[in-house]
């Protein structure tokens, strides 16, 4: 048997498959690189629409791959567009849902053709692209699902069938906007105390009982129940309560999070030429933070999905500029509604010696930088791991999904934020920076933040629970099946 076949016939495969948008892209990739350093081949799945993208943002080279690690394309089902943005996200959490089963069979079919590499042993796919756990069922090989939001989030969407059992959802009318029913306290979710309803995913904020997001991240997050096991990029001591509940229903989950810090363990060298931003970084950044004392910088981004008015862009602005605090904001092309975001000339004048603006940048590095003392954060789950791995307290502005959710466990259960009412105003800004930077709440927060992440070094280290998780999950996905 010469050394091809001898591989072909050893080396576990794993297909990887993202949902195709940047806050689900990242910690794939990172789960990906994780097991092609334990000996994994691996085949990342990207839609043809995000390859694209990425060849745009990084080059072509991103995308070549290396031995043992190859990248390979599926259609997502919607028009052909070249728009260097986020793409609709109902449109596409539908199209997924109906048209990518068959195209990823085809792919499936053509990899175990290939003499080049071996039969593919598992398929590990995002906690919300369910047709893997089909075509896994259909050929046989074990399924995992990465849930890649929090484990509150999970067990929020797990309720949005008893929502309707319950006759709460679909609401009767927009009323419930004003009247105060998202104030009101839920008290039968298990292991989550003192959440409101506006403190669920906010799909739930329907009055239409086929609303398309309500009903797929519900069915979703219950179809996750059905593969062999969920992987959840979190850790046990942040979601505790939440996490036990879970365990108890579904004995098979992995808990191997913050990723970014266990991917201390793989020698990113290898792979540097590997992109999973969609969008090009601004190198400036760093550069820029260097120069600025320790803990003197507000940092703000609103991830990759938020959009806003020209109105809520005007009040951030302001309220940055008033602080009087140095700040670097990202500020994507597609951020405000409808229009490329532009500000007034008398603006830049005014912060021109401490506000730096760029398009995006390299989040991790900067939560990570010294300078920077807060972070102003849509809530995704990406930015709220890495803002805990750099110990950085955050203010807190919820767009959607499960963003609601983790702002209220930041403000509340973890002890590291404070939140802006969505209808922001420049002197909540002002002020909520200020509290943040220079007040005693600001001061608790920090040091809440700090603690928060020697836990998360901890779990992630040698010998630490999320790390031993994933040594457990190796054999899991290895072992499953002989």
């Amino acid at each position: 048997m010469d050394s091809i076949q001898i591989i072909r016939a050893t080396k576990p495969h794993a297909v990887c498959v993202p949902y195709p948008s940047q806050g689900h892209v990242i910690p794939m990739m990172q789960l990906a690189k994780l097991l092609h350093s334990r000996g994994f081949h691996i085949t990342f799945v990207n839609t043809e629409f995000n390859h694209r993208r990425l060849i745009r943002s990084k080059g072509p080279d991103c995308v070549k791959g290396l031995p043992g690690f190859r990248f390979q394309t599926i259609p997502d089902g919607l028009p052909p567009s070249d728009r260097d943005a986020t793409q609709d996200v109902p449109a596409l959490c539908d199209s997924t849902r109906k048209n990518c089963l068959a195209p990823f069979l085809k792919l499936i079919d053509r990899l175990n053709s290939s003499p080049e590499v071996p039969p593919v042993t598992c398929i590990i796919s995002d906690g919300v692209m369910s047709f893997c756990i089909k075509a896994a069922e259909a050929i046989g090989i074990p399924e995992f699902q990465l849930w890649t939001a929090s484990a509150c989030s999970f067990m929020g969407y797990l309720q949005f069938s008893e929502l309707v059992k319950r006759g709460i959802v679909p609401f009767k009318d927009e009323k419930f906007h004003t009247d105060g029913t998202l104030e009101k306290t839920i008290d039968w979710i298990p292991g989550m105390s003192n959440i409101r309803f506006r403190d669920l995913p906010s799909f739930v904020r329907t009055t239409n009982p086929n609303h398309i997001m309500f009903d797929f991240m519900g069915s979703e997050a219950q179809n996750c129940l059905n593969s062999s096991a969920i992987i959840f990029n979190t850790f046990d001591e942040f979601e505790q309560e939440v996490l036990k509940v879970i365990a108890s229903r579904f004995p098979n989950i992995y808990t191997i999070g913050p990723l970014p810090l266990l991917c201390k363990h793989v020698d990113e060298t290898k792979y540097k030429s590997f992109g999973s931003s969609l969008w090009k970084e601004d190198s400036d950044c760093l550069k820029w933070l260097d120069q600025r004392d320790t803990n003197s910088v507000v940092y703000v981004n609103y991830g990759s999905v938020t959009v806003m008015s020209e109105q809520h862009m005007s009040e951030f602005a302001w309220g940055l500029a008033n602080s009087k605090h140095p700040f670097l904001w990202i500020v994507r092309p597609d951020v405000v509604m409808g229009d490329s975001a532009i500000l007034p000339e008398k603006y830049f004048e005014e912060i021109k010696d401490r506000g730096m603006i760029a398009s995006w940048c390299t989040q991790e590095q900067v939560l990570l930088h010294p300078s920077v003392g807060v972070f102003l954060t849509h809530c995704g789950w990406n930015s709220m791991l890495e803002s805990v791995g750099g110990g950085v307290p955050v203010i807190c502005w919820p767009f959607f999904a499960d963003q609601q959710t983790n702002c209220r466990y930041a403000c509340t259960t973890w002890g590291i934020g404070m939140e802006v009412n969505h209808d922001v105003k420049r002197d909540e800004i002002q002020g909520l920076v200020k509290e943040m930077m220079e007040g005693e709440k600001g001061k608790r927060r920090r040091q809440k933040a700090k603690e928060w992440k020697k836990k998360a070094e901890i779990t992630t280290d040698i010998g630490g629970q999320s790390y031993n998780n994933f040594e457990r999950f190796i054999e899991e996905a290895l072992n499953h099946g002989k």
